[in-house]
């Protein structure tokens, strides 16, 4: 298994309060139409810390059945309790997912060490892909290249990394200090590019939700050695790429996709929606982008 190209970290729809199936779906058949190579339901952008145990299984098991084998399904299993982030992982793989995509802890910033034993207790638990996930801005704390390192060597079926951290150089990093066959992800739709240039295969995608087939283009044009197409694309898409970060994520995308039709852009506290100025903004950028 290859987790080159482009997965979509999905957003979870609500309505009235509750988990919108259908919605969820549709977006899941837009995705495969628009070529993408996965989809990562309950990840940040599906809001994962806002949901219960139940509805997170349920999230999975509505993406996988969706999926039907069209596409990998990444399901988000992280948590800051090695306990929990290991019943996570194990429900997800009881489900069926492809892959578990496994955040750092937040908030009680573990040591070096503690990191390793906490992912490598739950490679251990498990059978399926981990995909480590590096976002220091969320987390307070980054997977240092050496733990990486370690856990790539100690750990088989540890077999890449969304990176999140916002640098190139650590990329480069990574690339230089990792087997060939352990791959990188961009965690940042405006840093692909920049990150497929120094050795990353793909991306997990906030912008995809919106414009599958153009983010999946853009990363395919690259990897086939079409560069200055991609590279006109990417200044093509660069404004929303950022713009759908002018507030928490995924407030503005789902502000984006209710536009589109596709979904409520309901959010769960303490989430909420954007202001006034912030939708104007993004409205004038989706217009200028032609969506």
């Amino acid at each position: 298994m290859t987790f080159a190209g482009t997965h979509t970290a999905l957003v979870t729809p609500f309505r009235d309060g509750a988990f919108d199936a259908q919605s969820f779906c549709s977006l899941i058949e837009s995705q495969i139409r628009g070529g993408v190579e996965g989809i990562v339901p309950v990840g940040t952008t599906g809001e994962s810390p806002t949901l219960s145990h139940e509805e997170h299984s349920v999230v999975i098991q509505t993406a996988i059945t969706a999926a039907a084998g069209r596409c990998l399904v990444i399901a988000g299993t992280g948590s800051n309790a090695t306990s929990e982030a290991i019943d996570l992982t194990r429900d997800a793989e009881r489900l069926g997912a492809d892959a578990a995509l496994l955040v750092a802890p937040y908030y009680n910033k573990p040591s070096p060490e503690g990191l390793y034993r906490h992912f490598r207790a739950i490679a251990e638990s498990v059978k399926i892909p981990i995909i480590l996930y590096s976002i220091p801005g969320r987390c307070g704390i980054e997977i240092s290249v050496e733990t990486v390192v370690r856990l790539a060597a100690d750990c088989p079926n540890i077999r890449a990394i969304k990176e999140a951290g916002g640098s190139v150089e650590r990329v480069s990093q990574l690339r230089q200090a990792l087997p060939a066959t352990f791959e990188i992800l961009s965690g940042d739709d405006s840093l692909t590019l920049p990150f497929l240039s120094v050795g990353a295969v793909g991306v997990i995608s906030v912008a995809s939700n919106l414009i599958p087939a153009e983010v999946a283009r853009m990363v395919n044009l690259w990897r086939s050695g079409d560069t200055t197409a991609a590279a006109e694309l990417h200044a093509r898409l660069y404004p929303l790429f950022k713009d759908l970060f002018i507030e928490p994520n995924p407030v503005p995308v789902k502000f984006a996709l209710s536009r589109a039709g596709s979904m409520l852009p309901d959010v769960r506290l303490p989430l909420c929606e954007m202001t006034e100025a912030s939708m104007s903004r993004l409205l004038k950028t989706l217009t200028a982008c032609g969506l």
